[in-house]
């Protein structure tokens, strides 16, 4: 990617210090993004300690309550304004879902989001949880789109269009593919047609890649071998930052997780 871009690098680490032994702080220090979205850090503030850093650049973290569990955060190597820990003040707070660095000048307002959407795939218990969050995820991103130019980058944990998972037609009545899910998704991005909301800077890039867009592959059947995956980590921006998106790259070279990270550079300056 080109150096004079802004790079912003997503990636859901199923544990840091798991991806730290896999190298994965190396490759950061190489690739040198602007800003790193992480997702299930599975660590508590304490766990950290030089990974609190990583490539040169600060975290700014929400751990989950509970233990080796969710966590989310943003790296970055420019000083942000203020940094906004959560979203809901409940529930989703407590699970660790949610970091905003605000890059804030007397000209415009800016924002980038760390996010982990709770996965349902576990129990139904834990999909009415995922619709939950869906119900306050949305209003807080319409509010937010209203006063400032922002990018959520994240495992969203939807799969949005048949183009999006390799194995759609059996996976219908499954989380992360429901009709239900897949319909958010689509008000979503739908609304930023109208300058409403937001876009998916994947799709804006690449409308009609299917199997190079994977970023998660199960662990079970060799499915990262046989690429049977799903696209699940995205950039969601807003249309006006959306629109300075000139390139992007999913690494698959190495594996530093289950997820592999995917990093848009953006023709902006902070």
């Amino acid at each position: 990617m080109k150096k004079s871009l802004f790079r912003v690098t997503s990636l859901n680490f199923n544990g840091i210090r798991s991806a730290a032994t896999k190298g994965v702080a190396g490759w950061v220090e190489k690739t040198a993004p602007d800003c790193m979205c992480v997702q299930e850090v599975k660590a508590q503030a304490a766990d950290l300690g030089d990974l609190a850093s990583l490539g040169g650049m600060t975290g700014y973290f929400q751990f989950a309550e509970k233990k080796g569990y969710s966590g989310v955060g943003v790296y970055t190597r420019h000083a942000p304004s203020d940094v906004v820990i959560g979203f809901d003040a409940g529930e989703f707070d407590a699970e660790g879902r949610y970091v905003e660095l605000r890059f804030d000048t007397p000209a415009r307002k800016f924002s980038v989001i760390s996010s982990y959407f709770p996965s349902g795939s576990s129990s139904p218990e834990r999909q009415e949880a995922k619709f939950r969050f869906l119900d306050l995820m949305f209003p807080h991103l319409v509010a937010l789109r209203k006063k400032r130019e922002f990018v959520l980058c994240g495992d969203v944990n939807i799969a949005h269009t048949e183009k999006d998972l390799k194995n759609w037609k059996s996976n219908q009545k499954n989380s992360g593919f429901t009709p239900e899910e897949r319909a958010w998704m689509t008000k979503l991005l739908d609304s930023g047609k109208a300058g409403g909301c937001l876009l998916d800077v994947y799709r804006q890039l690449h409308p009609e890649t299917t199997d190079d867009c994977y970023t998660w592959w199960s662990q079970r059947g060799a499915a990262y071998e046989k690429n049977v995956g799903w696209r699940l980590d995205y950039h969601l921006a807003t249309p006006a930052f959306a629109a300075t998106a000139k390139e992007v790259d999913i690494y698959k070279t190495e594996k530093f997780s289950d997820h592999a990270p995917i990093t848009v550079g953006y023709d902006y300056k902070l």
